[in-house]
């Protein structure tokens, strides 16, 4: 009897994800969507409740990571804080068309204090008007707000439109902290600014075409990522624009290619950037209920001002154990052009003399233990390490064997 219960609990689960209270094809295709437009692979039963309230679908989706960070080397810190997001959905159809309302919030601001939790060999944005190096800034309380739209305009091809005062454009995969994948590690990726940056950008507009199992969406926006103030929303011109193809071959892969570019994307550097991307995503539902999802990811920055490449490589993965137990881990390669941007002097002298680009590569593992549901809250208990591997040339800054470790408590919203 236990059996036929936790069978007929994860039935009830996919069947929510997958009918959706009964919408057509298009409504569906909203119903699907983790950040902006972008997409998991269909199988991975996306942890959500859901209500029905006078002909609308309601949607509500959170997670939260309390997290006490350990690093070594000279450049290492200790912290402990807290990470957040919260989203909520309303859709409803009106003949064939479907609207669907979108708020994401995150409390950041208020639980990671200066701005920053330490994260070795990460770059990107500023703190204080001094750019973030060994850092990683916190989400803008306020992380999308947009409406989308969807129609089908035959039996297999559906319009989607999208607009956002915040939202996430048509480039690069879903966001890490909506990937599957990534779903067990609290840290962001050292590859964020050249794979998933932009899911929180302004003034996103987005017209996309699905046909049976292939999508393609351009998009327009604001380029330049958001400033110091979390609490706000940031606006500008639509002066940056997106395109991607989107193809989804079976329920447990989907693969995308994108590229974009981005109007002075750091506020503290001139110039463009080009942006290209590709990824290849699978989940696999597992016998005991759990879902074995991996990602495999590419980007790539040119920089217009002095035509300069940079690129990133990720491969991450979660591996459900008995359902209760987790295994993950996290494979990159990034090249990091500054790691010493917050000393200029510093950095010109290694400019001249060995480079101002090093290849860093951060290899992370991790186990997470569920150790209840309460109240529709989803807890774990996990922790994970990273090594790293750097040039000799920057091992008397950051030693030669730098550890990172993080300790942290998962809480998640659960049907």
């Amino acid at each position: 009897m236990s059996n036929m219960q936790h069978d007929t609990s994860n039935m009830q689960h996919d069947m929510s994800h997958m009918n959706m209270g009964g919408m057509n094809p298009a409504g569906d295709s909203l119903m699907n969507l983790a950040s902006g437009t972008s997409l998991n692979p269909e199988s991975w039963a996306m942890p959500m409740l859901m209500r029905n309230a006078d002909g609308w679908k309601l949607m509500f989706m959170g997670s939260a990571f309390l997290v006490d960070t350990q690093q070594t080397g000279p450049r290492g810190a200790d912290k402990f804080y807290s990470e957040s997001w919260g989203m909520f959905g309303a859709s409803h159809q009106v003949g064939k068309d479907t609207f669907m309302f979108q708020l994401m919030l995150s409390l950041d601001p208020a639980t990671i204090t200066e701005r920053r939790y330490p994260e070795l060999f990460q770059t990107g944005e500023t703190a204080f008007g001094n750019p973030l190096v060994d850092a990683q800034h916190p989400h803008d309380f306020i992380m999308g707000l947009g409406v989308h739209y969807a129609r089908p305009l035959g039996e297999h091809t559906t319009l989607q439109l999208y607009f956002a005062p915040v939202g996430d454009p048509a480039l690069g995969p879903v966001a890490f902290p909506h990937r599957a994948s990534a779903a067990e590690l609290p840290q962001a990726p050292l590859s964020h600014h050249w794979q998933d940056s932009t899911h929180i950008a302004n003034e996103v507009l987005t017209a996309g075409i699905l046909y049976r199992k292939v999508r393609l969406e351009a998009s327009g926006f604001y380029g330049t990522e958001p400033n110091e103030n979390r609490w706000n929303i940031d606006y500008g011109p639509i002066n940056s624009w997106s395109t991607r193809l989107s193809v989804f071959p079976s329920k447990n892969w989907m693969a995308q290619v994108s590229v974009g570019r981005l109007a002075r994307p750091e506020r503290q550097e001139p110039g463009d950037v080009v942006r290209s991307t590709a990824s290849l995503q699978y989940t696999r539902p597992m016998q005991d209920g759990g879902q074995w999802s991996t990602s495999l990811i590419w980007g790539r920055n040119h920089r217009l001002l002095d035509r300069r490449d940079s690129n990133a490589y990720l491969l991450e993965s979660v591996f459900p154990v008995r359902k209760k137990n987790f295994l993950t881990g996290r494979i990159e390669l990034v090249d990091k052009d500054e790691l010493f941007s917050d000393q200029p002097d510093l950095a010109e002298s290694l400019a001249r003399t060995v480079g101002s680009s090093f290849r860093i590569g951060a290899y992370t593992f991790g186990y997470t233990r569920e150790i209840g549901t309460f109240e529709k809250i989803e807890t774990g208990i996990g922790g994970n390490m990273t090594s790293y591997s750097l040039p000799g040339a920057i091992q008397p800054f950051y030693g030669g064997h730098p550890l990172a470790f993080n300790l942290y408590l998962r809480l998640r919203l659960h049907p």
